[in-house]
């Protein structure tokens, strides 16, 4: 074996060997424009192998043993389980094995190659493994922010760990997104993440980092032009600050000054326990949907008074609308007549933003039987509570243990009138399909 301008290969002949050394010896491959030079640093290929052509997106995560429970494997299942094929051919999840720890790195790959052989057949997933020579020191630095010694030597390790994952993976997708190895997505990200890229592009937007979650350095996302620059600057700066408070300079140096996030959130944190000396962590992404919630075709009706252009039907509809109303009174309602009867097994309803125009009390029904109102509007003969806000939001799960039975409407009822405006920002139901005929 020999190393390769910083990379590991084999001396067995193969397209995908030459295509990597013609990519790694053009500068122009590095950067669009500059005399940006690869990192020197060598890497073990622990499975798979990156792909013989350029990807749409390559996505790199970089894992360290727990010394509680691991996330890896979940991960990776979410990222995949959750893409289309299409999706996956046009994507590339590289993951550095981070830790030292021979047997924990044997066993991690173990578990890859069992359950994700079609991946790394594919050269959807590949697995790698930076040698501790290959790192500067981590221990005796400097304590910036009065963070302990112990906390010094995580952070600066982790920024060098990203540092070498971003600079393997220049190269292998137009565009690479940013993860930790503990987060679940949502349905068809990929899709998504194209079609915000295309609407920035039709903007003409100048950027350098787009957000699809709010949290550390979770699903950010960066062009392969700039990935040598940033594995670079990560690495001249790694014991200067956490990894996430460099990202953001790097995205101010290249003159995005305002962060650019999109909601829903793609990307939700499900560790529990940190990797930093397996401390307790509940952070979650509030604005994360993960594509559970299917809600079904409706006609959405409300008797508050609507401001501007925020309908009703915003709350219903996915993205980043909601519905907007006017100071409501005792028995003020916002209800959801579906085309077709269908059983609710799940709700969710939040409302509010920021902490203001929050709907304070309220009940959540479910009804059956749908006719039409004397306004015009369809609402349903019958209604049942399944449950009242509490501090603004609902949440229902596994409803048809119950009561399978098929309802036609949902309805959102005020029972205490406030002077405050309300938002409803997001309804999201899940559920079954019905054998019942539509009822009209």
């Amino acid at each position: 074996m020999n190393v390769l301008q910083g990379r590991f290969v084999s001396h067995e002949p193969s397209e995908e060997l030459t295509w990597r050394a013609e990519r790694l010896v053009s500068k122009e491959s590095w950067l669009e424009r500059g005399d940006f030079l690869p990192l020197n640093v060598s890497y073990q290929v622990l499975a798979g192998a990156p792909p013989a052509q350029q990807r749409y997106l390559s996505i790199g995560l970089s894992s360290v043993k727990r010394k509680k429970e691991g996330y890896l494997i979940p991960t990776l299942k979410s990222l995949f389980f959750q893409s289309s094929p299409e999706e996956r051919s046009s994507m590339v999840v590289v993951v550095l094995l981070a830790d030292f720890d021979v047997t924990w790195r044997v066993t991690t790959t173990r578990e890859i190659k069992a359950g994700f052989a079609v991946e790394l057949e594919q050269s959807q997933l590949v697995v790698l493994h930076v040698p501790q020579d290959q790192y500067p020191s981590v221990t005796g630095l400097k304590r910036n922010y009065n963070d302990a010694p112990e906390r010094v030597s995580f952070r600066s390790k982790q920024n060098l760990d990203y540092s070498f994952l971003i600079h393997y993976t220049a190269g292998l997708g137009r565009y690479y997104l940013q993860l930790e190895d503990d987060v679940s997505s949502a349905k068809y990200f990929l899709s998504t993440i194209r079609r915000h890229v295309e609407e920035q592009e039709a903007k003409k937007t100048t950027w350098a980092m787009l957000e699809f979650s709010v949290l550390g350095y979770i699903g950010k996302l960066y062009k392969s032009a700039h990935l040598p620059l940033l594995a670079r600057f990560l690495f001249l700066f790694y014991q200067e600050m956490p990894c996430d408070w460099l990202m953001s300079r790097f995205r101010e140096l290249l003159t995005q000054k305002e962060p650019i996030v999109f909601k829903p959130s793609l990307f939700q944190h499900i560790g529990t326990y940190s990797s930093f000396q397996g401390t307790y962590n509940k952070l979650k992404d509030m604005d994360f949907e993960e594509g559970i919630y299917t809600n079904p075709s409706a006609e959405v009706y409300s008797d508050m008074s609507t401001y501007k252009n925020h309908h009703p039907k915003l709350a219903w509809e996915p993205g980043e609308g909601f519905f907007w109303g006017r100071s409501p009174d005792n028995g003020s309602y916002l209800t959801a007549v579906f085309k077709a009867p269908t059983v609710v097994t799940g709700i969710f309803v939040e409302t509010g933003s920021e902490g203001k125009d929050v709907l304070e009390s309220a009940q959540v029904e479910i009804g059956r039987d749908v006719r039409s109102t004397e306004k015009g509007e369809k609402s349903c003969e019958r209604f049942l509570s399944v449950g009242t806000l509490e501090n603004g939001r609902f949440e229902k799960h596994e409803m048809d243990k119950k009561d399978s039975f098929s309802s036609s409407c949902l309805r959102i009822k005020v029972s205490a009138g406030q002077k405050e405006w309300v938002i409803i920002k997001k309804i999201r139901i899940s559920t079954k399909p019905s054998s019942i005929p539509h009822q009209t």
